[in-house]
């Protein structure tokens, strides 16, 4: 073995004498950017034995070039060349088995295996074998599966069986080679055994990461520090220079390497350090009393000015219940941290603030003191900064919010998991901004976001389900935009908006909650455009308490209540939307609400289109409203809305219904093949009627009826079936320039024809004619008895007349009973 490896040094030394036209670089994946910097001879064709002395003499020169073969070259002694090495050569480049060189090759060192790859092509094949590989790197780097780090800063592990190159563990080892080794107990007999390690003269191990720190300090190596398995305990580490560090560990690295503090910060980066890298450990601040006051200024991360460090595959845990894990603080200072899992923590997920050193001119409010946020600023993460990137993250379990952002604060959050928080997932507060960017927030015990006092962040993207309280709570001025979010599941409304604040919320679908869709209450404003809201428990969306939002151009449908619900004063814009299939009405306005409605498709709701009821107020403006199973709109109990230039069209009941003192402007409406009356007036109600059209009903035109009143003007009532204008004993009623024409009157043909009226009403509509009781059948005001059937069925008997009104005639059902009978 030993002369084998002589040998194999000794070629590789006479191929160093080789001119440089000659020699060629070493093939295969990542030579060009080997550390190593090796070369390997031109391969020529085999070699023929030693020729005879006639057959030297008549060779000629352009022969000899014609065959690739070269001048023979002088010993690497400088004696006389030795031709009976040529046979001992080739028996080891061509002969020896593959097996026999694989194991002899299984005992070199990664230097000598590339010299050996630079002897021949069948050599470089073997050399370059993965398996050998794999044993070096994984006595080296600890590493089950390459770690790749093709750029500064970016490191990954791969598949070996996946990777597109052939050797993923010789390239992962060029990627790595120049790195120092943190090993305790290692460096003692790494450098005792030279003769062991001869060819790694250049690898540096410590016993300390503060030891390996003061090597980069002195310039011993360019920074890169591999921290193997084993739990790191109170080491004061500083760092003040763009190093990178990273745990190096068999399976899952970050489980392995444990580096902790009980008394200090874990790590401390200072100004210098603007690109270092930490990544694959687990990082903890875990101090004896966890409580104490004076843990409070301690963080497992604690990144200063000017400083933007990338953080990866990192865990994060800190058992104290003051202080925070990562603290970013000072002007500059914006980290990277993404694939990290901050959990567990005893406070907030996240806090990012600028704590109140007023890094900004702009800032308005009044420097708060750092005294004030003692046993305030608690939590995972604690940053004081303005910016910052946390990608991947699995934020979850922690005492406070997953993340806490303030005062200016504008982080990016992408990708990350924010769950289980025993209060919230997000909580923007205090002029805090951000982007909040695909992220899946769900089953926090308070609401998934909350915006509040002038904050503005982005939330776009997210998945937002599941929680105990809300989706995204807005309130307190609260801004923001709110856009592109899947929000169900929550057990309040899935977007809540009160006291002055003003968001932006669109392209968002919020359904399923088992609350309302959207609530906007105590004077919440807002622009809400272009969402889904659906299959909510209560209304898709609830105005109230004087808010003012926009909504437009949403989809609202599929309710087990209210589609749109103003109440108790909720005003604001209901525009271009479409608003279909609830439970009950689509629209409801009550208790002095006065919302704007116009150009809305409002069909499919079980219980009417628009409902006002309870002194509500609007302006319900051209409108669409049709196929609703009970009336189009409905005005009651002294409200009074104005409706204008609507269509009202093909309900199953009537058109417009104005009943128990409801009032109204209606004007310049369309209302058209409705099943009942276009327009029922009744119960002392006074609406006033201008320039409608009503046409094409199963039923009346207008019915008023139970000392209703109302004012009709230039109104056209046309083609609809029982008659144009039906008024019931007692009504008095205002008429100016209407036109009642070519209706088809059906009730007066029935009478004149001495049909009964069930025959034109069964149970589907009430005609309005002359209405009797019966005595000697001791009937009761609720039992109508038509005209016809008086002169008929009770015939001789006493009979009164109780007034001209509408109704359903029940005779016809008793005379088909006694038939059956």
């Amino acid at each position: 073995m030993y002369l084998f490896i002589c040998k194999i040094r000794a070629i590789k030394q006479s191929d160093d004498d080789v001119p440089a036209d000659m020699v060629a670089e070493e093939s295969g994946p990542g030579a060009q950017n080997s550390p190593y910097q090796l070369r390997r001879k031109t391969l020529l064709p085999k070699r023929t034995a030693c020729p005879t002395k006639n057959s030297m003499e008549g060779a000629s020169t352009s022969a000899t070039e014609n065959f690739g073969h070269r001048a023979k070259r002088a010993r690497v002694s400088g004696k006389s060349q030795d031709l009976s090495a040529a046979p001992a050569e080739q028996y080891l480049q061509e002969k020896l088995p593959d097996e026999v060189v694989l194991k002899i090759f299984s005992y070199l060192l990664e230097q000598d295996l590339c010299r050996a790859a630079c002897v021949c092509k069948r050599f470089s094949e073997l050399a370059n074998d993965p398996i050998l590989w794999k044993r070096l790197y994984m006595e080296v780097f600890e590493y089950t599966r390459p770690m790749m780090h093709p750029e500064a800063g970016k490191f990954y592990q791969i598949n070996p069986e996946e990777y597109e190159h052939p050797n993923p563990w010789k390239e992962s080892f060029q990627q790595l080679y120049k790195g120092a080794h943190v090993k305790p107990g290692f460096a003692e007999h790494f450098y005792s055994n030279p003769a062991r390690y001869k060819g790694r003269e250049n690898m540096l191990y410590y016993d300390t990461i503060e030891d390996a720190l003061g090597g980069v300090q002195e310039a011993h190596f360019d920074g890169l520090i591999f921290v193997h398995s084993g739990i790191y305990t109170d080491e004061w580490i500083y760092i003040e220079s763009p190093i990178t560090m990273i745990g190096a560990a068999p399976g899952k690295v970050a489980d392995k390497v444990i580096i902790e503090n009980t008394r200090d910060s874990t790590f401390v980066f200072m100004e210098g350090s603007e690109d270092a890298y930490v990544g694959y450990m687990t990082i903890r601040f875990n101090p004896d009393d966890k409580s104490a006051q004076h843990h409070n200024a301690h963080h497992c991360l604690e990144i200063t000015v000017n400083c933007s460090p990338i953080i990866d595959h990192c865990i994060i845990r800190s058992t104290c219940t003051v202080g925070s894990a990562v603290c970013v603080s000072g002007q500059g200072a914006c980290p990277t941290i993404k694939h990290c899992n901050i959990s567990d923590c005893e406070n907030v997920g996240l806090y990012i603030t600028d704590h109140a050193q007023r890094c900004w001119g702009e800032r308005e409010h009044q420097n708060i003191q750092p005294s004030l946020f003692q046993g305030y600023l608690q939590g995972t993460l604690y940053v004081l900064c303005l910016k910052g990137y946390f990608e991947s993250c699995n934020i979850h379990r922690n005492r406070i919010a997953g993340f806490e952002v303030k005062a200016y604060a504008n982080p990016t959050v992408v990708r990350c998991e924010i769950h289980h928080g025993q209060t919230g997932g997000i909580y923007v507060h205090e002029k805090g901004r951000g982007q909040f960017i695909e992220n899946k927030i769900y089953a926090n015990n308070f609401a998934g976001v909350w915006i509040t006092s002038n904050s503005d962040p982005t939330i776009r993207g997210n998945a937002i389900f599941n929680g105990n309280q809300g989706g995204v709570y807005i309130f307190g001025d609260g801004r923001g935009l709110i856009e592109g979010n899947d929000i169900y599941g929550n057990a309040l409304a899935g977007i809540q908006i009160r006291t002055n604040s003003c968001p932006i919320v669109r392209h968002n679908k919020i359904h399923d909650g088992q609350h309302g869709g959207i609530y906007v209450h105590e004077k919440g404003q807002g622009v809400i455009e272009e969402n889904e809201v659906y299959s909510n428990t209560l209304a898709g969306v609830w105005v109230t308490t004087g808010s003012t939002p926009v909504l437009r151009r949403n989809r609202i449908h599929s309710g087990k209540q209210v589609g749109v619900y103003f109440y108790d004063n909720g005003h604001g814009v209901l525009e271009d939307n479409d608003i279909y299939n609830h439970m009950y009405s689509g629209v409801q306005i009550r208790t002095g609400s006065n919302p704007k409605i116009r150009r809305n498709k409002i069909w499919g709701g079980q219980n009417g289109g628009i409902l006002v009821y309870n002194s509500g107020l609007g302006f319900i403006e051209d409108n669409e409203i049709f196929d609703n199973a009970m009336a189009g709109v409905w005005i009651k109990t002294d409200s009074n809305p104005t409706l204008r230039r609507n269509k009202i069209h093909d309900g199953r009941d009537g058109g417009i219904c104005i009943f128990n003192g409801g009032r109204g402007l209606l004007e310049e409406n369309d209302i058209f093949r409705n099943a009942q009356a276009g327009v029922l007036i009744s119960t002392n109600s006074h609406p006033v009627l201008r320039k409608n059209r009503i046409f094409d009903g199963f039923a009346a035109g207008i019915e008023i009826t139970n000392h209703a009143t109302a004012t009709l003007e230039g109104n056209q009532i046309f083609n609809n079936r029982f008659g144009g204008l039906f008024l019931a004993s007692g009504v008095n009623v205002t008429m100016k320039d209407n036109k009642i024409m070519n209706n088809q009157d059906a009730i007066e043909k029935a009478v004149s024809r001495g049909q009964c009226l069930y025959k034109i009403s069964s149970y589907t509509s009430y005609p309005m004619h002359d209405f009797y009781r019966c005595h000697t059948c001791n009937t009761t005001d609720r039992n109508a008895i038509c005209v016809n059937c008086i002169k008929k069925c009770h015939q001789g008997h006493d009979v009164e007349f109780i007034r001209h009104d509408r109704y359903v005639s029940n005779e016809r059902v008793s005379r088909q009973r006694r038939r059956e009978n």
